[in-house]
């Protein structure tokens, strides 16, 4: 039986490994990209299936195009947006455009509030909301044929998958989970890395390990 790695495509093979995935530690972690065993599904099983409901079932399609309505974005939410607008015109060699819309994610970031009574668990609630939601999302995007953003949801989702596989390692470990190690974030997709260097390839957009910024609190360095 071979096992993939949902969020990199690592495959383990048991033939070849000489174990039964059932029988590996539960703490075992893929080697490429350090997602967690819970993320690997059997070869023969879809990865995804975005036409469907979600798991909880609790959004489709036709709840999206109901709720398509103006949406007002706190300012945090603009930071966001902004940040990654500039990413994005990074990646396609735009630097005018990319220093504009940094200048607004610094703009907005200045004036965001600082949030209050935030956790650990609220932010883990919050990814796997996040995760949830994809299906959906996928499949409004597959419906409009837009190859971009189709792109743009896969990477999303695979890195949040990997932030809430952290998040929940964090919260059984604490801050002993991060002792002794790096903490790396990908330029161009945002997939954090765990680990004393970078991996070669970023597991979720392919850039090389030089794409990768080392994190030291909230310094980048």
């Amino acid at each position: 039986m071979k096992y993939v790695c949902s969020i990199c495509g690592y495959i383990y093979d048991e033939e070849k490994e000489g174990v039964l995935f059932d029988k590996l530690p539960e703490d075992w972690k893929c080697p490429l990209c350090g997602a967690p065993k819970s993320e690997f599904k059997a070869a023969e099983e879809k990865q995804s299936d975005f036409s469907a409901k979600n798991k909880n079932g609790s959004k489709t399609v036709r709840d999206y195009k109901s709720a398509h309505m103006p949406v007002r974005l706190s300012a945090g939410n603009l930071a966001a947006l902004c940040s990654n607008l500039a990413r994005g015109c990074e990646k396609q060699y735009k630097p005018e455009e990319a220093g504009l819309f940094n200048r607004l994610a610094e703009y907005f970031t200045g004036v965001a509030p600082v949030a209050e009574g935030e956790t650990v668990d609220k932010l883990a609630a919050a990814l796997q909301n996040n995760i949830d939601d994809y299906a959906s999302l996928r499949a409004t995007v597959d419906e409009a044929h837009d190859r971009g953003a189709a792109r743009a949801c896969v990477w999303g989702e695979k890195v949040t998958r990997i932030l809430s596989s952290l998040v929940q390692r964090y919260l059984k470990e604490g801050e002993k989970f991060l002792a002794d190690t790096e903490i790396w974030v990908c330029s161009v997709c945002g997939f954090v890395y765990i680990g004393e260097t970078p991996p070669e390839l970023c597991p979720v957009c392919k850039v090389p390990s030089w794409k990768f910024d080392k994190i030291s609190g909230r310094a980048v360095k």
